[in-house]
């Protein structure tokens, strides 16, 4: 334990002294940007990618949350900067944005495999037999909530004017978010969103799919911000009908939530906001639903 805590103090030193810039805009015309790596010192202190505007701020902000792993030794595999073209498309349109790395994975996973000892992971759903999507989204919605408080101590962000984007469990993660109605947040924006996906490895082989509309339309009743879902017809997580059925069930409770389904994306949709040559088919659609915003 003391060497762990040595490793999360001399962390906290690090998100105190962010790097410097990794890397300029790509093209001359291009917003100018700064890459980050930080340690946001949380309750459960957790790495993350940072990317934003050169200047001081306080800027408009954009956290995007990743998927899942229910494997611990891919958990700790996990890299420590995920959607870095998607994060940069944000901040060059002037958002700081923050892309946390949950505790249990990448670099924050405690391996001791002899042990089975790995850092804690929080968004566990149990058993297919009675899955608990519910409080697993909800889990990492509290993460977002300390990220807010923590950058709207810190002066860096423009309180209430918070964007939250998801992909897959992440994505599951901000529609649990949305159902709490934090008034930081403007929007949210998810690609792919779900949990209980391709079980054994089966594509189109949900966990439990009749619990996920449950549970979908669980949040639908409390959830009243702007949302957009993008879901992809090739994605052998969270299909065409299943993912129409979860927009369905969420509207019907009085949920809010623009609802489109891209044509097919590679090999596997699921992974279409991880990939740059995607940017220019998503793009202009987030663009229309941020612009709504304002």
């Amino acid at each position: 334990m003391h060497a762990i805590h040595a490793f999360v103090t001399a962390a906290l030193l690090i998100s105190m002294a962010p790097a410097a810039p990794m890397q300029a805009a790509d093209k001359p015309d291009a917003a100018r940007i700064q890459e980050e790596l930080w340690v946001l010192p949380l309750p459960l202190p957790m790495f993350a990618y940072l990317v934003r505007p050169i200047g001081n701020g306080p800027f408009p902000l954009v956290i995007m949350n990743h998927g899942v792993s229910l494997n611990p030794t891919d958990r700790g595999f996990f890299p420590l900067v995920e959607f870095r073209d998607a994060a940069k498309w944000f901040a060059r349109r002037g958002y700081l944005v923050v892309a946390p790395v949950g505790t249990g994975y990448g670099a924050s996973a405690i391996d001791i495999p002899e042990r089975a000892i790995y850092g804690p992971f929080f968004s566990k759903i149990g058993k297919c037999e009675n899955p608990n999507f519910h409080d697993a989204g909800l889990a990492v919605a509290k993460v977002n909530l300390w990220i807010i408080d923590y950058l709207i101590a810190e002066n860096r962000i423009v309180p209430k004017d918070v964007i939250v984007v998801g992909q897959s469990a992440g994505g599951w993660a901000s529609i649990a978010l949305s159902s709490v109605n934090p008034p930081q947040v403007k929007a949210v924006i998810t690609f792919a969103a779900g949990r209980g996906g391709r079980v054994d490895g089966k594509p189109n082989n949900n966990c439990a799919p009749d619990r996920l509309v449950e549970a979908t339309a669980n949040f639908g009743r409390t959830s009243r911000m702007p949302m957009l879902w993008i879901y992809i017809e090739n994605d052998t997580f969270f299909g065409p009908a299943l993912s129409k059925r979860m927009h369905e069930a969420f509207t019907a409770a009085g949920g809010k939530a623009e609802y489109r389904l891209i044509p097919p994306f590679g090999d596997e949709g699921h992974f279409l906001i991880g990939s740059p040559e995607a940017i220019p088919i998503w793009s202009p659609i987030v663009a229309k639903f941020l612009d709504d915003q304002k």
